[in-house]
């Protein structure tokens, strides 16, 4: 869908044309190829693993502040091992469980404080100015 509306909006290379003509069930592997030859043919970088888990949590922050992602699906270990470099990620990542089950031994919270918390720390990482590279 996203290479097909990349196509329409003008970025016009070969890769990019047979990605928007992949099937939905085709192999990740072949997707993923065909993505970083369209991205490469497009002048475009993929960011670092760090840079794109911190850009990750950050579009997790503004899901969240949306009403797009629930509290269950905040919760996730993977968040833990995320390289933080400001306060705002910082604060968000220390309310985020290991997992759902874990909430109310983890936190000693009652669900709807956490999730107040939570709402602020979310909003106070998606306002932040954007994530760049480290240099």
């Amino acid at each position: 869908m996203t290479a097909a509306q990349a196509l329409a909006l003008g970025m016009d290379t070969p890769a990019l044309c047979e990605l928007a003509g992949l099937p939905r069930h085709a192999d990740p592997r072949d997707i993923r190829d065909t993505f970083e030859q369209a991205l490469e043919e497009s002048g475009i970088l993929l960011p670092d693993h760090h840079l794109a888990r911190r850009y990750a949590l950050r579009r997790l922050a503004s899901r969240f502040t949306a009403r797009e992602v629930g509290l269950a699906e905040l919760a996730s270990d993977e968040w833990s091992e995320v390289e933080v470099e400001t306060a705002e990620e910082q604060a968000f990542v220390a309310l985020l469980p290991p997992c759902a089950c874990c909430i109310e031994y983890t936190l000693g919270l009652d669900e709807a404080a956490w999730e107040a918390q939570l709402q602020i720390a979310a909003r106070a990482l998606a306002s932040h100015p954007t994530v760049g590279p480290r240099y």
